[in-house]
């Protein structure tokens, strides 16, 4: 079965302190260079049959009002993973 990935970040104005816990922690854990964080959640979704731009539509539609919270988040990518290689492929 075809997989398609969401992903889902924080709006850039919503306070991220998840984000900035990890960014506070990866110096002291000696991972120096980050600049900062921000966590957000992904979704692997198994589609019956053919992944349609059809399809994609449905998925976008049902990420933005069921998968995300539309007031402080956005769908930043919806991607078709190749399941030979389990790479995504926009």
């Amino acid at each position: 079965m075809p997989r398609v990935v969401v992903h889902v970040m924080p709006k850039p104005e919503i306070l991220d302190p998840q984000g900035k816990a990890v960014a506070a922690a990866l110096p002291r854990l000696g991972f120096e260079g980050i600049a900062s964080v921000r966590q957000g959640k992904r979704f692997e979704l198994e589609v019956e049959g053919e992944v349609t731009e059809q399809v994609l539509a449905t998925l976008r539609e049902a990420a933005e009002t069921l998968l995300s919270n539309p007031v402080i988040e956005d769908v930043v990518a919806i991607e078709v993973e190749d399941a030979a290689h389990g790479k995504a492929q926009a």
